[in-house]
């Protein structure tokens, strides 16, 4: 991939440059439509500004062999826990999720982004590409692999009232998503709440959940600041994903269109990392009204302006300690001493951090 702060201001000049199909993609074989279910909302930035444009030109770039149904999560009206399952079924060909939230029977997916363990979207992007082949031998015993990687901007905190710190987590409802999320909040003393995302805005509304963990540029898109006064800004993690198909699809398709999809895929999946790369402070600055540095989501009204708190030097020290002490075991835990083991040999050279006693 390029390196991120130069993807990240191509991606800015909004530009899809075209994907080339290979010679052997003519237009007298077999057409094949695509149904996808992917991001949450069909208002997310990595929908509209990544998946939306490349899926527009598919039908030109592969010589009208391949078209794309696509549809989000909300408008197909599932959640993160049935993506798996819907491919593996057949009723959608590629489907994605955050690899965290669809771990509860594949917990070695976890690594890729377990809470606090990537304070940058550089380290985040060296960490999936580390763990990908063997996310897929995992998923290998459910007949899916994934065919392409995305992050979010960093996942920070959303509050109602005033946030200074991860001390002031105690005593919070808090919506995360994922295990180790749920660890590593409840280590702060405070109750975690599992709510799907299109329903957060509601909890967060009515006192359902205090707080809740996403992309600034996704709380952006889905209007939290509506709902919430603060953000501490923290990398929690990620929300790194992967998008899944099945093996028995994958390997039924005519070797052209399949290159051409594993391509189209490699394209969106260099353009959402990009996306991250430059979302991250976007997003910050787009809910606290600074429209000079506002530049993919949108600039709140003056009257709903966030107040953000960035990280102390405390906070990051504590993060990595939480990290150590609390979120790496509680997942060796789930996963068991051969992920332990997995973790010291793929993760441990990167982070510097090890999980085998």
């Amino acid at each position: 991939m390029k390196n991120l702060s130069t993807a990240a201001a191509l991606l800015l000049a909004l530009s899809v440059p075209a994907l080339a199909a290979d010679p052997s993609l003519t237009e007298a074989g077999k057409p094949v439509t695509l149904k996808t279910v992917t991001q949450t909302l069909p208002t997310l930035t990595q929908y509209t500004k990544v998946e939306q444009p490349n899926y527009a030109q598919v039908p030109a770039w592969s010589k009208d062999r391949v078209k794309i149904e696509a549809s989000t999560w909300a408008e197909y009206g599932v959640q993160a826990a049935d993506i798996l399952n819907l491919v593996r079924q057949g009723q959608i060909d590629v489907g994605a999720a955050p690899l965290a939230q669809v771990s509860g029977q594949v917990p070695f997916l976890e690594i890729a982004d377990l809470a606090g363990l990537s304070p940058d979207v550089t380290t985040a992007k060296k960490v999936t590409d580390a763990v990908i082949d063997s996310s897929n031998e995992a998923l290998s015993k459910f007949g899916i692999r994934i065919i392409g990687t995305y992050p979010f901007p960093a996942n920070v905190m959303f509050c109602k009232g005033e946030i200074g710190g991860l001390g002031d987590l105690k005593g919070r409802k808090v919506r995360t998503f994922g295990p180790s999320q749920n660890d590593l909040v409840q280590s702060f003393g405070a109750q975690t709440v599992s709510i799907g995302f299109p329903e957060v805005y509601g909890a967060l509304e009515t006192g359902v959940a205090d707080c809740a963990v996403t992309a600034a540029l996704s709380g952006n898109a889905a209007k939290w600041y509506e709902v919430t006064d603060s953000m501490l800004n923290i990398p929690v993690s990620w929300g790194t994903g992967g998008y899944y198909v099945s093996q028995a699809w994958w390997d039924s398709l005519d070797p052209a269109v399949q290159k051409f999809v594993g391509d189209l895929y490699a394209k969106i999946s260099d353009e959402e990392w990009a996306l991250a790369a430059a979302g991250t402070q976007d997003g910050v600055a787009c809910n606290t009204g600074d429209a000079a540095n506002c530049k993919i989501g949108q600039p709140v009204p003056e009257a709903q302006k966030m107040t953000v708190t960035n990280a102390s030097a405390e906070d990051a020290a504590l993060l990595k300690s939480k990290l150590a002490e609390v979120v790496i075991p509680a997942w060796v835990t789930r996963c068991g001493a051969d992920c332990a083991t997995r973790f010291d040999a793929i993760v441990g050279p990167i982070t510097g951090l090890k999980a085998a006693n």
